[in-house]
C-alpha cells in the first residue's frame, strides 16, 4: 500500500511539473552583446526563479559582433531585446518600430579614455588628434558629443579622425590613437589590465560632459503590445527582471558568479566580471525600472543636435510606454 502512494504521489508531482513547464510563458530575450555582468540582473532572475516564479521560461539569448538586437527582433528570433536608445530610436525612424518599455539603466557608461602623454587634458585639445569609436549603433553619441563641440569628424588639424575601433582596447595600447571609447564597466579596466596606470589616462565621461545619452533599455516590437496577453507577459518579465537588477546591485559578486556559471564560452574571468558588476550597478542604482521622461528627451534633444547630420531626423513619436512598468511596480 505504502509504494502504491508513493507511487501516486511521485506520479502526481511529475504531472505537476509537467504541467508547470507546459503552463509557463515562454520569452526571448536578446541581449546586446555576449554573457557578462552588463546584463547580470537577468541572468539573475533566471538563476533565483524570479521569472519561474511569474511563470515565465526565459531564454538569454547572447548577442556579439556579427548580432543586431533589432534585426533579431524584426526577424521574429526575440520577444524582447536589449540596446541603447540612440541605436533604438535611429531604427524605428528606419522602419522597425522599437518601443521602450522600461529602463533598467539609469546612468551612462560611456567614456573616452586617452593616453596623458597625448596631450589631451580637455575637450579642446581633441582637435587634431585620432579618437576609436565604436559602430554598428555604438557611434550615435559620439557623433552627437562631436557635434556639440562643432568639431567636424572628417580629420584635419581643426577636425578629429576617427578610427573605427574594434571591441578592444588595442588602439590605445599600440598608440594608434589618442583616446578610445571605453564604458566604465569593461574596457577601462582591460586598459588597467594591460599595464596602464590611471594616473598616465585622462578620462572623459560621457554623463559628466552633458552629452549621456540612454543604455540598455528594454525593447519590443510596437505591434506586439496591442495583444493583452503580450502585454501582460513583458509585466511580469520586467517585474522579475527588475527584482534581478535590485539583487545583483545589493550583491554584486554573487551576481558575477551568476554570470560565469551562463558564461558557455569560458572567455570570462571572475575578476574582471566581479569588477564589471560593481561598476554596472552604479548604473542601474537610480532605477526602478520605469523611463524617466527627462532622460528620454535629454538624449532626443543630443541626438536631434547633430548639425547636417544628426543621429534622428525628427522627434520621435510612440518610441515610449509606462504601460509595463505602471503595472510592474505596482
Amino acid at each position: 500500500m505504502k509504494t502504491k502512494i508513493a507511487s501516486l504521489l511521485l506520479a502526481s508531482a511529475f504531472s505537476l511539473a509537467a504541467f508547470q513547464a507546459e503552463a509557463a510563458d515562454k520569452v526571448t530575450l536578446q541581449l546586446k552583446w555576449v554573457t557578462q555582468a552588463q546584463f547580470g540582473g537577468y541572468y539573475v532572475a533566471k538563476d533565483k526563479g524570479f521569472y519561474e516564479e511569474e511563470g515565465l521560461d526565459v531564454e538569454i539569448k547572447p548577442g556579439g559582433p556579427d548580432i543586431a538586437p533589432a534585426q533579431v527582433i524584426a526577424g521574429g528570433g526575440a520577444d524582447v531585446v536589449v540596446d541603447w536608445m540612440p541605436s533604438a530610436l535611429a531604427t524605428r525612424e528606419k522602419g522597425v518600430p522599437l518601443v521602450n518599455i522600461a529602463q533598467p539603466f539609469k546612468s551612462s557608461g560611456m567614456m573616452l579614455t586617452c593616453l596623458k602623454e597625448s596631450g589631451v587634458t580637455g575637450p579642446e585639445n581633441f582637435k587634431g588628434k585620432t579618437l576609436g569609436v565604436w559602430f554598428f549603433g555604438n557611434e550615435y553619441p559620439f557623433l552627437s558629443w562631436m557635434s556639440h563641440l562643432k568639431i567636424p569628424t572628417e580629420g584635419g588639424p581643426d577636425g578629429v579622425t576617427v578610427l573605427k575601433q574594434g571591441f578592444n582596447v588595442d588602439p590605445l595600447i599600440q598608440k594608434q590613437a589618442a583616446c578610445i571609447s571605453t564604458m566604465t564597466y569593461n574596457e577601462y579596466g582591460q586598459v588597467l589590465d594591460a599595464g596602464i596606470k590611471p594616473e598616465d589616462l585622462v578620462t572623459f565621461k560621457y554623463e559628466d560632459q552633458g552629452v549621456a545619452t540612454l543604455e540598455d533599455g528594454l525593447y519590443v516590437l510596437e505591434d506586439k503590445l496591442k495583444d493583452p496577453a503580450f502585454k501582460e507577459k513583458m509585466v511580469k518579465f520586467v517585474r522579475a527582471s527588475m527584482k534581478g537588477w535590485k539583487y545583483a546591485e545589493e550583491h554584486p559578486d554573487e551576481a558575477a558568479d551568476i554570470v560565469l556559471e551562463n558564461d558557455s564560452t569560458g572567455a570570462q574571468t571572475e575578476a574582471h566580471q566581479k569588477r564589471m558588476m560593481s561598476e554596472v550597478a552604479k548604473l542601474t542604482a537610480g532605477s526602478n525600472g520605469a523611463l524617466d521622461e527627462a532622460d528620454y528627451k535629454r538624449t532626443v534633444a543630443s541626438l536631434l543636435a547633430g548639425g547636417s547630420d544628426p543621429v534622428i531626423s525628427k522627434e520621435p513619436e510612440g518610441a515610449w510606454t509606462h504601460e509595463i512598468t505602471n503595472e510592474a511596480l505596482k
